[in-house]
């Protein structure tokens, strides 16, 4: 399992990234996605948002930007399940 650089508190406690990642092919464009700490893929995936919002961009890359912000919002939704099964279990 790849190690995650990042802010404290959005990894597993040994600094690897959550167990149910599944290492991606690689030739897929989106494989950096899951080396990417929580808060890193919110951000890029906050600004991919505002890409798409305002219209800048052709069909084609909309499709890409689409499918990127897709396994961006999968990586955070899985540290964030990650998260409160931790929570979850200390309390």
């Amino acid at each position: 399992m790849a190690k995650k650089a990042g802010a404290a508190g959005s990894e597993e406690p040994d600094g690897s990234a959550p167990d149910d990642e599944v290492a991606a092919p690689a030739d897929d464009p989106n494989a950096d996605v899951a080396s990417m700490s929580y808060e890193q893929a919110r951000d890029e995936l906050v600004d991919l948002v505002a890409r798409l919002e305002n219209g800048s961009v052709g069909l084609e890359e909309s499709m890409g930007l689409w499918q990127r912000g897709e396994a961006l919002a999968a990586h955070c939704s899985t540290w964030l399940d990650h998260a409160e099964a931790r929570i979850t279990a200390e309390g």
